[in-house]
């Protein structure tokens, strides 16, 4: 899974490979939950607890609207799972998420997330088992600046939305040839103020 945050659009993108061990058993799994309309997830890990992860957003978010009359935003939602993975932090939801979208003043935001709740905002970011190979290319790429300068630097990435696009795609070609937990299809996800478009593009299938 992977998520690259611009100064007006989100890209988060995800193979649609399930597989364990040397046995792949779908070639067609989206690993991508849209939580609200400008909210997205990505997920990677074990499905079963990525499920149960999803229908427990899907419920605290449909409560927050009854109680609210609106949709969660997209730093709000971060926050709502960083708090349901700590919840389970003594018996976790074996995934890692990769959260985008866009913030209220319509700029593009990532969070990336460990197993039990620690997450951060950053300009893009990967999880999965192509993340080893997929965060150094990012980071040549994209140069994030480090969190701790000061006056704090602005997370989002200085592409514009079709060099992103690009980007995730050559990103996917690569991690595929090297991983065998990556491949068959990319499923991308375009989140812009017109709303949220969805592409695809093959990728290796053995």
């Amino acid at each position: 899974c992977v998520a690259i945050a611009g100064a007006d659009y989100c890209v988060i993108a995800a193979d649609t490979r399930m597989s364990t061990g040397y046995n792949i058993l779908t070639r067609d799994y989206s690993k991508i939950c849209k939580l609200a309309d400008k909210c997205v997830m990505a997920s990677s890990g074990f499905q079963a607890d990525v499920r149960a992860l999803q229908k427990q957003l899907a419920a605290r978010h449909l409560i927050y609207q009854h109680q609210h009359n609106k949709q969660m935003s997209c730093p709000a939602m971060a926050q709502l799972l960083s708090n349901t993975l700590y919840y389970k932090r003594f018996f976790p939801y074996y995934s890692f998420n990769v959260l985008g979208g866009l913030d209220n003043e319509g700029k593009g935001c990532v969070f990336t997330y460990d197993a039990v709740g620690s997450y951060e905002k950053v300009g893009y970011s990967s999880q999965g088992s192509g993340s080893t190979l997929i965060m150094p290319f990012l980071d040549n790429q994209l140069k994030s600046p480090s969190p701790l300068l000061l006056p704090a630097q602005d997370a989002v990435t200085p592409l514009v939305e079709a060099e992103a696009i690009d980007l995730v795609k050559t990103v996917f070609a690569s991690a595929s040839e090297r991983d065998i937990y990556t491949g068959d299809k990319l499923e991308l996800v375009i989140i812009n103020a017109a709303g949220i478009r969805r592409e695809y593009m093959e990728l290796r299938k053995d």
